[in-house]
């Protein structure tokens, strides 16, 4: 019984060896031959370092990118063009800090078994120092989710994760500039807009618009601003084919012109054309090749008059509450100065501050209803605004014109029509204004 016993436990015994041989010699592709207990970094650098990068795939152009004098990139191949900032700095966030899951071989003997004796991808790097490496990508893991890669002239071969792979797979597409103008929105100075026999030209002081063509004119910071984050955000379509191409520049051929806009910048100026075709929008730059789609967005805000770019408010003091405000209606004048939190009558009494912030706001939302030329007559109201601590003083006119009112602000020829509605409201708060609640005495 015992030397039976002993007998299965031999065959027992020599099968699990018989296994063990096996393994060690018939180990899975994606089961690494050497491992280590952290997986090594494969690349280490600093941004800064990166001066130059060259993407080879198979079946595509070569793409090159360099930086230039100031430190921007560009695409230096196929052709020079510029460079989309950030995507470019993705693939160099990429190779600059670049770890592996797992080392998979310290001397591989053949790449061909990972794909890297003609690899998907290489990357090659150039450095300050002129030190030059190159990165192969191989085959996918069999199991998925990862990549074989390796250094040119190192003998080791590595898995990375897929998505650290599709970050560094791009195209010249992926990584051109799409913008069809390239400057910074917040640097543009001058916008002129030419459209339906008009001809409307903007200028920048810091951060506030002016209408200076066809007359100077008060103008709609956010309106212009909307114009201009439209023009600079327009982006070119790059996935189109080529008969895609055809149809677009045939479209724009044939389509109706709706403006053309040019801004200027510390780059100087560039130019983009707008035309319509049967309801879509198309353009044109003088910045990069070929002519767009572009969304409806971008037709729609140089598809404008002047009037939709002036500033229909009558006062500028907007959000922040003046520190002083005088309205004349006829022979009665009221005079409201702010201090602190409060509001007080030309007395030195306080005034209820319900009341008195009613008239703030009124003043506050006088507005043009339209533009006119004429029908300002003989004033009947006149409103004194000041405020950016007596900086600013803004003194507004107004005049009866039929069922309307019309106003004009002093030494300025714009005319104002408003709405009856809105001086009705201001002349009743004027005359509600009334002192603060006597404060209740002490134990009542």
């Amino acid at each position: 019984m015992n030397i039976r016993g002993l007998a299965v436990a031999g065959i027992v015994l020599a099968a699990l060896v018989g296994v063990l041989y096996w393994s060690n010699h018939h180990m899975p592709s994606e089961t690494p031959a050497v491992s280590a207990d952290t997986p090594p970094k494969i690349l280490t650098l600093t941004d800064s370092d990166i001066q130059k990068i060259g993407i080879e795939k198979k079946g595509a152009e070569e793409l090159a990118l360099a930086r230039n004098s100031s430190g921007k990139w560009e695409m230096t191949a196929p052709k020079p063009m510029a460079a989309d900032q950030d995507a470019v700095s993705g693939v160099v966030s990429t190779l600059s800090s670049l770890s592996s899951d797992r080392l998979v071989e310290a001397k591989a003997s053949d790449l061909q078994t990972y794909g890297l004796a003609q690899p998907a991808v290489e990357v090659e790097i150039s450095e300050k120092n002129n030190k030059n490496q190159k990165l192969l990508l191989g085959d996918d893991t069999p199991t998925g989710g990862g990549v074989y890669a390796a250094l040119a002239g190192d003998p080791r071969v590595f898995t990375i994760p897929t998505y650290e792979k599709n970050s560094l797979d791009k195209t010249v597409n992926d990584l051109r500039d799409k913008r069809l103008l390239t400057l910074d929105s917040d640097k543009v100075s001058r916008v002129e807009l030419v459209a339906k026999n008009q001809d409307i030209e903007f200028g920048r002081n810091k951060d506030d618009w002016q209408i200076l063509k066809p007359k100077p004119l008060r103008a709609d910071n956010s309106a212009v601003g909307d114009l201009v984050r439209e023009l600079t955000g327009a982006r070119m379509d790059v996935s189109s084919s080529s008969d895609d191409a055809k149809k677009t520049a045939a479209a724009f051929a044939s389509g109706a012109p709706v403006a053309t806009a040019k801004l200027t910048g510390p780059s100087g100026t560039q130019e983009l054309q707008v035309r319509k075709e049967k309801g879509d929008y198309y353009a044109k730059s003088s910045v990069v090749e070929g002519v767009y789609k572009v969304p409806s967005t971008v037709g729609q805000a140089v598809d404008k008059k002047l009037d939709d770019f002036r500033n229909k408010k009558l006062f500028d003091f907007g959000f922040t509450d003046p520190s002083k405000i005088e309205v004349q209606d006829g022979t009665k004048t009221y005079f409201l100065t702010k201090g602190g939190e409060d509001w007080w009558a030309a007395d030195s009494k306080k005034l209820d501050p319900e009341s008195a912030q009613t008239l703030v706001d009124d003043v506050r939302d006088l507005a043009a209803s339209k533009f006119v030329d004429s029908g300002f007559t003989t004033a009947i109201v006149s409103l004194t605004a000041t405020s950016s601590d007596g900086k600013r003083i803004e003194k507004v006119l107004i005049s009866k014109s039929g069922d309307n009112y019309i106003a004009k602000r002093e030494n300025e020829p714009a005319l104002y029509q408003l709405d009856a509605k809105s001086v009705t409201d201001l002349q009743k708060a004027a005359q509600d204004l009334k002192p603060a609640p006597a404060a209740a005495k002490a134990g009542k």
